[in-house]
């Protein structure tokens, strides 16, 4: 772990362009491209390089494609989720997900945060007093069984709980507890997930299916 890293994951200001950091990233930038470019039958190539960009991934776990990691280290999948379309983590700071989610299309998970005064934001002073351009993150911890629809953004410090359901296009930028249905800009919870919520109540849907019990 990089000095840098370290001051990530103590939630202090960190230099983005410190060429640790950079090297990282770029490792991980170019290996979100070779993932890219493979066909979807290509699953043992495909695997191999989950495996070099995360810093763990569960078995049965499947990321359709494109991905974009910015670390990718820093970053834990679980098992058996499924993820869509256009997934994207920044994942300066820590984020894990996990066992059994599915993620709709576009969705983004991000954890740095920057300054909110523009002449902080452009830059400050180090230690040493060399002039540098600081930002900080929170990390964002995801539950087992979670739904995420299309487009939702998961921001920076966030946790979600067990077993929830979260709106698509939803802006999740404070805590959702266990098993709930959560939605909106910002998303709240919009309530509790219930046996009212089985597909049994949904006959027309269900067909000639049936609910496992």
């Amino acid at each position: 772990m990089t000095l840098e890293e370290e001051k990530i994951f103590a939630g202090e200001l960190f230099c983005p362009g410190d060429p640790e950091l950079k090297a990282i990233k770029l490792r991980t930038h170019n290996l979100n491209l070779d993932y890219n470019r493979l066909y979807e039958h290509e699953t043992e190539e495909r695997n191999r390089i989950l495996h070099e960009i995360l810093g763990g991934i569960g078995e049965g776990t499947f990321l359709q494609g494109p991905i974009t990691f910015h670390y990718g280290k820093h970053t834990t999948i679980g098992k058996r989720t499924f993820i869509n379309f256009n997934f994207t983590v920044q994942d300066d700071a820590l984020v894990s997900i996990g066992d059994d989610c599915n993620f709709g299309p576009n969705c983004t998970i991000v954890t740095p945060m920057h300054p909110m005064l523009p002449d902080e934001r452009k830059a400050m002073l180090d230690k040493d007093g060399n002039v540098k351009r600081f930002c900080y993150a929170k990390p964002v911890h995801i539950g087992n069984d979670c739904w995420f629809g299309a487009n939702v953004t998961v921001c920076p410090g966030v946790t979600v709980g067990n077993n929830c359901v979260i709106g698509a296009g939803s802006v999740v930028t404070k805590d959702i507890p266990d098993n709930c249905f959560a939605a909106g800009v910002p998303c709240r919870v919009i309530r509790e997930l219930s046996e009212a919520d089985s597909m049994i109540h949904k006959p027309d849907i269900l067909g000639e299916n049936q609910v496992i019990r």
